[in-house]
């Protein structure tokens, strides 16, 4: 018969891999939202997708679908923060994050690093970003073709007009020079911001937007490249503005997104 005798006594118990119509549809489900989500999401972000449309999955169902249909997320290389070129001779700022507990509401810390984004010609563009530490929530952020003052000073400044935090607000980095440049220090007089700095040779200490990069250029590039400037300021603006701060569920933020987050502690 061409089946082995194993799979003949599953058959005659009434076991069978065929799929039944009800899993049929719940693997449709799952395939609707991985494809929504250009494969950045595993079986617990789609549980809780589903769940918030009202489909009763559980993840063990979702997994054992996902094998089925075999589908692959995304997945990010392990993070392994790098150490930044600190020796600027510009000083630095205090770790002011050390002895402060986890923010419990927005605009109370933000976190800021620059990272590399490859350009198909062999060059690179560069990103800077500042996040909320709170929501994870990307606050600013800025593409350019070199990693001027001006990469991480512009967000800043657009970040602290727009959201108009209190004074006090902790603004943490690693230790590149960009952050201890003159138009940072007036930015610090003018909103009373209060400037902090990585230790030395410590990434861990901006982990959290280490991180971050980690997982842009996973879901984002998956080992390619972007064609220009342009581009990647293009790619990054749809995913930062359209989909990681309003859309993608965080497992850290309960599944909600950074905007979701957001709106819910302030109604």
């Amino acid at each position: 018969m061409g089946v082995s005798r194993t799979a003949y006594y599953r058959y005659q118990r009434g076991q069978t891999y065929q799929l039944t119509p009800k899993k049929e549809v719940n693997k449709a489900l799952v395939e609707r939202v991985f494809r929504e989500h250009k494969r950045r999401y595993g079986s617990r972000r789609i549980v809780s997708q589903l769940q918030d449309e009202g489909h009763q999955l559980g993840r063990q169902q979702v997994r054992t679908l996902m094998k089925a249909a075999d589908l692959q997320p995304i997945q990010p290389k392990s993070f392994v923060p790098r150490t930044t070129d600190s020796t600027h001779n510009k000083g630095y700022w205090p770790n002011l994050l050390l002895d402060l507990s986890f923010p419990v509401a927005p605009n109370l810390v933000w976190v800021s690093d620059i990272t590399y984004l490859p350009l198909a010609n062999g060059e690179w563009a560069y990103l800077g970003a500042w996040m909320d530490l709170y929501s994870r929530r990307v606050v600013s952020w800025r593409v350019d073709d070199n990693m001027e003052d001006a990469l991480v000073i512009v967000p800043l400044r657009a970040a602290l007009q727009v959201r108009q935090p209190a004074s006090g607000l902790i603004v943490h980095s690693d230790r590149g020079g960009q952050y201890v440049s003159n138009e940072l220090r007036e930015l610090v007089s003018l909103w009373r911001i209060r400037p902090s700095m990585s230790r030395a040779d410590d990434p861990y200490d901006n982990a959290f937007a280490e991180s971050f990069w980690s997982r842009l250029k996973a879901e984002l590039l998956e080992g390619g490249c972007f064609l220009s400037v342009d581009d990647a300021r293009t790619e990054v603006f749809e995913y930062i503005e359209c989909y990681y701060n309003r859309v993608r569920k965080h497992s850290s933020l309960g599944y909600k997104s950074p905007e979701q987050f957001e709106n819910e502690y302030h109604t």
